[in-house]
């Protein structure tokens, strides 16, 4: 009970960020294509940076619970890379722009999480041979020289500090892009500490395995994560009802099922990614983001020739 305040506090807060950085991988990987500009991508990048450091910290700190096991390098990354990319672009955003665009009020995202479940449920009976064979815990983490968390963290608390001072007066405007990542890094970490490592999509993962029962506490952090979504759309003023029209939902359905399909094999979905198996430097995380983004670009690519 202890935790169960501060957890709902920063998955609301997540949501939140989410929504009103507007941060999302295609939209990140679009802005590239047709502005030439890494700003949105660099950011997501960065996020992955801030829980590596932030990693060091609790690691130093002792707060650091036990980290768990990865998957090896495997041709499912590969696979589930390339469908996490297509439903993505097919879906108009990754897990995460899904998220922005239901604070915003544009309902045919709800088909999909809901096609991200079936996505997961059609390949529940998927056994890689990885899974037998999980690596070692990541070593590098528990073996850092004594001085390596102040080199680290100094001029990472210089860059927080910058990013924060900036948005002293953003008001209803956009969050910039940097500051949203910055602190959905934050809750990310916070997170940690108080239920373990936790990301919406891995949630539907484990609900497509039956194992709803066992969720406790963070079985109540997906509905306050919409919440804060919500919130940050309708704070801002950017909040409107859009009514779903029949070809967004099947293509929100279509997308999700996809993303849940490519998250079942990698395993995890962009969030879980960018958020954890990047940060520990997982091989297998840091190929399926890879081609993940090449597939997105592929993809936006194709769609933009047919139109």
């Amino acid at each position: 009970m202890p935790t169960l305040l501060p957890s709902l506090t920063l998955a609301l807060l997540m949501g939140f960020a989410i929504q009103r950085g507007g941060t999302c991988l295609v939209a990140a990987i679009e802005e590239v294509l047709h502005k030439r500009r890494w700003t949105r991508f660099a950011a997501l990048l960065e996020a992955t940076l801030w829980v590596t450091a932030g990693l060091v910290a609790l690691r130093s700190l002792g707060l650091l619970q036990q980290v768990p096991m990865g998957i090896p390098l495997h041709w499912s990354a590969v696979a589930g890379g390339v469908l996490l990319g297509l439903g993505a672009a097919l879906n108009g955003g990754c897990v995460l722009g899904t998220l922005a665009r239901l604070g915003s009020g544009q309902w045919a995202w709800l088909a999909t999480p809901l096609g991200f479940l079936g996505g997961c449920l059609l390949l529940r009976s998927w056994e890689a041979g990885m899974e037998s064979q999980p690596m070692p815990l990541s070593s590098w983490l528990w073996n850092l020289p004594a001085t390596l968390p102040a080199l680290v963290l100094l001029p990472l608390a210089l860059r927080a500090g910058w990013l924060v001072h900036g948005a002293r007066r953003l008001g209803s405007a956009p969050w910039p892009a940097h500051l949203a990542t910055l602190v959905i890094a934050m809750c990310f970490l916070g997170l940690f500490v108080t239920v373990g490592p936790w990301n919406y999509t891995d949630l539907l993962n484990e609900l497509a395995d039956g194992r709803f029962m066992h969720l406790g506490i963070r079985g109540l952090l997906l509905p306050t994560l919409f919440v804060g979504a919500l919130l940050g759309g309708w704070l801002s003023g950017n909040w409107q009802r859009r009514w779903p029209h029949g070809p967004d939902i099947v293509r929100c359905l279509a997308g999700g099922l996809l993303m849940g399909a490519g998250a079942r094999l990698v395993p995890g979905g962009n969030d879980s990614l960018i958020l954890f198996g990047m940060p520990l430097l997982w091989p297998n995380a840091w190929v399926a983001f890879g081609f993940m983004c090449l597939s997105i670009v592929l993809a936006l690519r194709l769609m933009q020739w047919m139109k």
